[in-house]
């Protein structure tokens, strides 16, 4: 083995760490912190202390604008819901003036059948069209299949005519505002007859 190989073949020797560098290093971070005076630590503790009020004062000025957002939102649907009730109101009254004309003239001495029925009509189709405005819907389920989210069963009818679980007769239409129920129709629905015969 040349001496090449020799050298090649001994393991790396770590180098030892410099004292002299280390401590030179100690002292370099231990001096970040000693040049740091009294005074300057007082500077840094007040803008410190100035930066957390700050955040403070941001703070509150946030939570006093979500409140003022939430007292101007409920104002406005006060007001929008204080509107629609003038609205309705309003159809209704126009409603009523037409039953009263009504009564008035089924109280007259000569008062005539037909004329009346006319103006029931009339008033009925005034009544109809406020409910439309205010987007307020009949449920008439004659004849449609029993909905128990829409309809109450008020009893069962054995019939042949109808499919079991059909709506047969409506004895009171439902209402309902878009998706809402406002009460559901009052039915009576159909069953299966029962079988009278003895089997034979």
């Amino acid at each position: 083995m040349n001496e090449d190989d020799k050298q090649a073949a001994q393991p790396d020797e770590e180098q030892p760490t410099d004292p002299v560098t280390a401590d030179q290093s100690g002292e370099t971070l231990e001096g970040d912190t000693e040049q740091r005076t009294p005074e300057e630590l007082s500077a840094a503790l007040e803008a410190a202390e100035a930066r957390a009020q700050e955040n403070w004062s941001e703070y509150l000025r946030a939570r006093a604008e979500m409140e003022n957002l939430r007292r101007r939102s409920e104002k406005d649907v006060a007001a929008a819901r204080q509107q629609s009730l003038e609205k309705l109101a309003g159809e209704l009254l126009a409603v009523k003036d037409s039953l009263e004309m009504g009564l008035k003239a089924a109280q007259e001495e000569n008062a005539d059948a037909a004329r009346l029925a006319e103006g029931s009509e009339l008033t009925l189709r005034m009544f109809d069209q406020a409910l439309d405005k205010f987007s307020i819907e009949a449920i008439d389920p004659q004849g449609e299949r029993f909905d128990p989210e829409r309809h109450e069963a008020m009893t069962a009818q054995e019939t042949a005519d109808y499919e079991p679980n059909t709506v047969v007769t409506v004895i009171q239409k439902g209402y309902r505002i878009g998706e809402r129920l406002l009460r559901p129709a009052r039915v009576i629905v159909s069953k299966a007859p029962t079988d009278s015969g003895d089997g034979a």
